[in-house]
């Protein structure tokens, strides 16, 4: 069985069991958290879309760690301008343990 979550602007096709990392949720480490923001449901060649969302289903999860993903470089030049400009960022994450599906 799987479902697709929303959360942090972005859409992650979940099953029971999976780790993912989503756009840092405030929630300490151990806690469950439940979405109710389901997109779609499958099981098999079973699958329930929601308009938006499925009626009913939920997803309970638990936060196994926060952290910061690797460093991006961001490199701009104008030619011939005598311009360059190096920056960098680390986006922070949630790290999730899927525990169960709830259609």
């Amino acid at each position: 069985m799987y479902a697709v979550i929303k959360t942090g602007g972005k859409q992650y096709r979940v099953a029971a069991g999976e780790k993912i990392k989503v756009e840092q949720i405030a929630a300490d480490v151990g806690q469950e958290i439940v979405f109710d923001q389901v997109l779609a449901v499958g099981n098999g060649s079973e699958i329930k879309v929601g308009t938006p969302l499925v009626s009913g289903a939920t997803v309970t999860v638990t936060v196994l760690a926060h952290g910061r993903h690797d460093k991006v470089s961001i490199f701009k030049m104008r030619r011939r301008k005598h311009y360059q400009k190096r920056q960098g960022h680390r986006q922070n994450f949630t790290e999730l343990q899927i525990a169960s599906i709830a259609a």
